[in-house]
């Protein structure tokens, strides 16, 4: 399962799609920020593909080295 944290700082009462934030990758300890809706969902999808991506290839060196 995916995990984020997604913190909005700020968001425009007249034009609610308008807002500015964080997405936060729990599992690989990364930041992205987002400056509207779209944005936001453009890197949750990224995310969700390369979730998908990594499913299929196999764990990665460093949860190899995790798992040891």
């Amino acid at each position: 399962m995916d995990n984020y944290i997604v913190r909005i700082y700020r968001r425009q009462t007249k034009a609610p799609h308008e807002l500015v934030g964080v997405v936060e990758d729990v599992e690989r300890e990364e930041t992205m920020t987002f400056k509207s809706v779209d944005e936001l969902w453009e890197i949750l999808a990224e995310q969700k593909r390369l979730s998908s991506l990594r499913s299929r290839v196999g764990p990665t060196r460093r949860n190899k080295e995790e798992n040891s």
